[in-house]
C-alpha cells in the first residue's frame, strides 16, 4: 500500500520569513493553496504537488498544448508507433540542459540514459536507487503502466525504445502527464554517491522553464528564470514566487493589493466583486473535474450496498450545490464529467429519499446512533470551494437517517497519504482530468490497481476491471466507448462513491498578467506568462 515519504523541508526556512516579496515587473507572485509534499512529480498525485513541480521544473518527452488537450512534442521531437500499437520510438531534442544550481552543475545535455532512469525507477524496485530512497509512483501504477511496460531501451544517445505489454491507447497522452517527468540521470548518481537520494525530493533538478532555489513548507517557494530553457521564449519572468494561502479570503485580500498577481479558488460569494475590481482579470471556464464521496469498502459497515445506498440516497444535493457552491457548480451524476467523451448521459441519481435510506440501514443491521467518520478536505480544490461546510451538511443528512457523524480533518499532504492508506471511513475528495482519456477517470479512480493510490473507496470488481481494461487496449473509440459505458453503469450500481457536482472554474489574476492560460487539466504553468509594466 502506498505511503508517502516523510520529509523535512527545512530550505531556505530562515531566509525568507519576514522579507516581503519583491514587486518587480518582472517578478511574479501566485498565491497557491498548499504546501507541496515534495517535488519528485513520480511520487505524487495532487495539483498542488504538480504545480510546484512539475509545471516549473521539469519536462516530459510529450507534453499538452497551453490550454489544451492536444498532445505536442516535448523533449522528444518526434515519435513512432509500431503496426501493432506495441511499440514507441522516441526521437529525443538536441541542445536540452539541465539546470544548474548550488548543488548540481550538469557536464552533459539531456539525453536516453535520463529517459531510462526515470522509467526504469518507476518499473524496477531492485534498482540502485530505489532500493536506496524506496518510494513508490501511485499515478504510473494506478494507471498499470508498471505491468504494462515491459521495456524501455536505449538505441543510441537520442533514440529511446518502449515496448508494452498490451496495447494502451492512451499512452502518447500518459506520456505528457506529470508522473512522467524527466528526471537527470548524472544528479541522481551523485546523489547515490553521495548517500543523499532523498534529495531527489527535496533539491530538485530539471529541464523546466524555472529552477527551484528554496522553500519554506507552508510559507513561500521561489524559482529563479532558467536562462539555458530550450524554448527561451516562454520564459518571460526573472523570479516566480509561490505565496502558500490555505485560506482563500487570504489569498483575494493578497491579489486586491498586488502582494500576489495570479490566485486560484476564489471562494463563489466573491467572485462577482473580483470581476467588478477594474486591476483584476478572472478568466472562467467549464471545470473538467469532479467532487464527490468516496465510501471505504474495506470498512464496515460500507462494504454492504445497502449501506452505501442508504447513504447516497440521503445526500441532498441540491442544498448542497446552492449553499458549497452558490451557482458555480453542476450537479454529477456519474463517475465523469458530462464533457469526457464516452459519458453514458442515460445514467441517473437515485431519488432523494431519507426514509428508504433509513429503511435500508434497518436491513442491513445498521444501528441508530452508529458512530462514522467523515473526512474533509483542510484545502479548497476547483471541484470543492468549501469541503467543511459541505462535510457539516452531509453531518446533517446523515444524522436524519440515524448516524452519527464526526468530522475528520489534516493537514493536505497528511490528508491524502492517510486516504490513500484507506484510513477513513467516508472522505470528501475529487478529481480534475490529467489527459483527456475515459481512463484517466475510469481507471484511475475506481480500479483494483489504484487501491492504495487515487481509489479512495478501496473498491475492487472484477467485472468492473475487465471492462476498463479492455477499453484499453483498442484503439477505435467507438468500441471503446461501448465499454465505458457498460463500466459505468456497473460503478453507478455498486456506488462507491456519491458524485456530487462539477464546478466552475474562475482564476483571478491581475490585469497585468499577460499570456496566463487556464488549464483543462486544473495546472498553474507560468511559462509564456509576462507582466505588463
Amino acid at each position: 500500500m502506498f505511503k508517502h515519504a516523510v520529509i523535512p523541508f527545512l530550505v531556505g526556512a530562515s531566509l525568507l520569513a519576514s522579507a516581503p516579496f519583491a514587486q518587480a515587473a518582472n517578478n511574479l507572485v501566485y498565491c497557491s493553496e498548499g504546501s507541496p509534499a515534495g517535488f519528485d512529480p513520480g511520487q505524487y498525485t495532487t495539483g498542488t504537488d504538480f504545480d510546484a513541480s512539475a509545471e516549473t521544473i521539469y519536462n516530459r518527452l510529450t507534453q499538452f498544448e497551453r490550454g489544451g488537450t492536444k498532445v505536442e512534442p516535448g523533449l522528444a521531437t518526434r515519435w513512432d508507433i509500431s503496426p501493432d500499437n506495441l511499440t514507441y520510438t522516441f526521437y529525443l531534442r538536441d541542445g536540452v540542459k539541465f539546470h544548474t544550481t548550488p548543488y548540481f552543475k550538469p557536464t552533459r545535455e539531456f539525453n536516453a540514459d535520463d529517459v531510462l532512469f526515470t522509467f526504469n525507477r518507476m518499473l524496477d524496485k531492485d534498482m540502485p536507487f530505489r532500493k536506496a530512497y524506496p518510494t513508490e509512483f501511485p499515478y504510473f501504477t494506478d494507471m498499470g503502466m508498471d505491468k504494462n511496460i515491459a521495456k524501455v531501451e536505449k538505441l543510441d544517445d537520442k533514440t529511446v525504445k518502449f515496448t508494452l505489454n498490451t496495447v494502451d491507447a492512451a499512452f502518447i497522452q500518459n506520456m505528457a502527464m506529470h508522473f512522467a517527468s524527466i528526471e537527470s540521470a548524472e544528479y541522481v548518481d551523485k546523489l547515490l554517491k553521495e548517500g543523499k537520494p532523498s534529495d531527489i525530493n527535496q533539491k530538485p533538478i530539471g529541464t523546466g522553464p524555472y529552477v527551484f532555489q528554496r522553500y519554506q513548507k507552508d510559507s513561500n517557494i521561489r524559482y529563479a528564470a532558467n536562462k539555458d530553457y530550450w524554448k527561451p521564449d516562454q520564459v518571460k519572468l526573472d523570479n516566480l514566487i509561490f505565496s502558500i494561502n490555505t485560506d482563500a479570503s487570504a489569498r483575494m485580500q493578497k491579489l486586491r493589493k498586488n502582494e500576489c498577481q495570479v490566485s486560484l479558488n476564489p471562494r463563489p460569494a466573491d467572485v462577482a466583486s473580483l470581476k467588478a475590481d477594474p486591476k483584476l482579470q478572472v478568466i472562467e471556464k467549464p471545470g473538467f473535474n469532479l467532487g464527490y464521496i468516496a465510501y471505504n469498502v474495506q470498512h464496515k459497515p460500507f462494504d454492504q450496498l445497502q449501506v452505501r445506498q442508504a447513504l447516497d440516497m440521503a445526500v441532498n444535493k441540491d442544498a448542497i450545490l446552492k449553499a458549497v457552491y452558490q451557482g458555480a457548480g453542476q450537479k454529477a451524476v456519474n463517475a465523469m464529467p458530462p464533457t469526457q467523451w464516452s459519458y453514458d448521459e442515460t445514467i441517473t441519481d437515485a431519488a432523494y429519499n431519507p426514509e428508504k435510506a433509513k429503511e435500508l440501514l434497518k436491513a442491513a443491521g445498521v444501528k441508530e446512533g452508529t458512530e462514522i467518520t467523515l473526512w474533509a478536505m483542510p484545502v479548497q480544490r476547483p471541484y470543492n470551494p468549501n469541503a467543511k461546510l459541505m462535510a457539516e451538511m452531509l453531518q446533517s443528512d446523515w444524522d436524519k437517517i440515524g448516524l452519527k457523524v464526526k468530522i475528520v480533518s489534516y493537514e493536505w499532504g497528511e490528508y491524502i497519504k492517510r486516504t490513500k492508506n484507506g484510513e477513513h471511513d467516508v472522505s470528501l475528495i475529487g478529481w480534475t482530468g490529467d489527459n483527456g482519456d475515459p481512463d484517466n477517470w475510469l481507471g484511475t479512480l475506481y480500479s483494483c490497481d489504484a487501491i492504495g493510490g487515487n481509489n479512495y473507496s478501496m473498491w475492487c470488481d472484477p467485472q468492473y476491471d475487465t471492462l476498463i481494461k479492455n477499453a484499453k487496449a483498442v484503439t477505435d473509440r467507438d468500441q471503446r466507448t461501448v465499454l465505458y459505458k457498460q463500466a459505468q453503469q456497473l460503478l453507478k450500481q455498486q456506488v462507491p462513491i456519491t458524485p456530487i457536482a462539477h464546478s466552475m472554474v474562475n482564476q483571478p489574476l491581475s490585469a497585468k498578467v499577460q499570456g496566463f492560460t487556464v488549464s483543462p487539466f486544473g495546472r498553474n504553468a507560468f511559462s509564456g506568462v509576462s507582466l505588463d509594466d
